[in-house]
């Protein structure tokens, strides 16, 4: 293994990480990566593969073992360490939220990190576990370059009708506008498409990220137009623990009640969504296998919103030629796919219910006026990639 470039995503119950080698012509390759997962909960674990698929580690920890992000990364670090031949040319890490400043990767230093970190209300769930690895690479290895890769920036080419919200000037310029998320995933779909069926990407394409957190986006020719999360992380479609969109009026009425700050945030964040609805759990999996009456309108709920957004993004996208399901649920999901895609009958999407059923790349059917993709998305990759373009002319 020669030169090589670091991928850390640091989520809110799970930490993955990715090794790419750089080729000696120049582009990228993967070498191995992994993720320690249940951060916190009862049956964590740590599991790693390498450029073949084949599993270099798999154990179950013990509940204690990972109280934590920091104890997470421990157990990342001390792994590394025996898989890689030194130090990495740089680190990328995926920073969800970077404000009006950041519209493209960046070399992080401690004052873009101080910014940063001013821009966590606007992600509490995840923007301290973005930053957290790079504080502790700062702390013990200050020589290894980092790149921030934003889930934000991908956005940066929509309109300014779309971006704003129907509030005063002041405002805007104080950065209260509709950043959208999910950037780095929506970035690798559009290019995916490029290499694969360019036909699709050249067209009106909106992809839909469904997994614990969820959000769409209209494209045309791989360039952003819209996308479902605005301000923050919570609007939008439902998602595992968030509601998506919300009258802001509920919220004065939960001030009016007497409910703070904290109990709001940690209500919109933590409780709400398919979590709340169900009133079971926030794992689309366990909502799907229930006989529960909640459960089901839980599901309902889901693809009845999703298919409600993906019908209102077509006037961003001026009509629609393809659609797109990616991430945990989408990729993995028949009966939400059908759920979303039987609810958009109207607008001529027809599935093929068999290959709907196992997972297949195109799963429309013949007679249908609009082309349905499964396409696993690969963040990691994306960041990669940026993450050796910041650094190229360093080299």
């Amino acid at each position: 293994m020669g030169d090589v470039i670091l991928v850390v995503n640091a989520g809110s119950s799970s930490l993955k990480f990715q090794v790419h080698e750089v080729t000696p012509d120049g582009t990228l390759a993967f070498s191995l990566g992994g993720q320690v997962s249940g951060i916190g909960a009862e049956q964590p674990g740590f599991r790693a593969r390498d450029a073949n698929g084949a599993v270099l580690e798999d154990r179950r920890l013990q509940p204690g073992d990972v109280p934590d992000l920091a104890a997470a990364q421990e157990i990342m670090a001390g792994w590394l360490q025996g898989h890689m031949p030194g130090p990495p040319l740089a680190v990328g890490h995926r920073i969800v939220h970077g404000g009006p400043r950041m519209s493209r990767s960046v070399l992080l230093s401690h004052d873009i990190l101080d910014y940063l970190d001013s821009l966590s209300p606007l992600a509490p769930l995840h923007q301290q576990n973005n930053l957290a690895p790079v504080r502790v690479i700062f702390e013990h290895w200050p020589e290894i370059r980092q790149v921030a890769c934003f889930d934000t920036a991908f956005h940066r080419t929509q309109s300014p009708v779309v971006e704003r919200f129907a509030l005063p000037n002041e405002y805007y310029e104080r950065g209260v506008r509709r950043y959208g998320f999910h950037g780095l995933s929506y970035q690798y779909i559009a290019g995916r498409l490029r290499e694969t069926m360019p036909e699709v990407a050249a067209g009106r394409v909106i992809a839909a990220h469904l997994g614990s957190g969820a959000s769409a986006c209209a494209m045309v020719d791989g360039v952003s137009r819209e996308t479902t999360m605005g301000f923050t992380a919570l609007d939008g479609l439902p998602m595992g623990t968030r509601p998506g969109r919300l009258d802001a009026g509920v919220v004065l009425w939960m001030l009016e009640q007497g409910m703070n700050h904290d109990e709001i945030q940690d209500l919109l964040y933590n409780h709400s969504g398919m979590k709340g609805l169900s009133g079971i759990s926030n794992d689309m999996r366990t909502l799907l296998a229930s006989t529960d009456p909640a459960a089901r309108l839980a599901v309902d709920y889901f693809t009845y919103r999703t298919a409600e957004s993906i019908a209102g993004l077509c006037v961003a996208a001026g009509g629609l030629d393809s659609l797109v399901f990616t991430a945990g649920v989408g990729e993995n999901s028949p009966e939400v796919r059908a759920g979303v895609c039987s609810r958009l009958e109207w607008l001529g999407v027809r599935l093929d219910e068999a290959a709907n059923a196992a997972n297949a790349q195109v799963i429309s059917g013949p007679d249908s006026r609009i082309g349905v993709y499964v396409v696993p998305t690969n963040e990691e990759l994306v960041i990669a990639r940026q993450t050796h373009d910041t650094i190229r002319g360093m080299l």
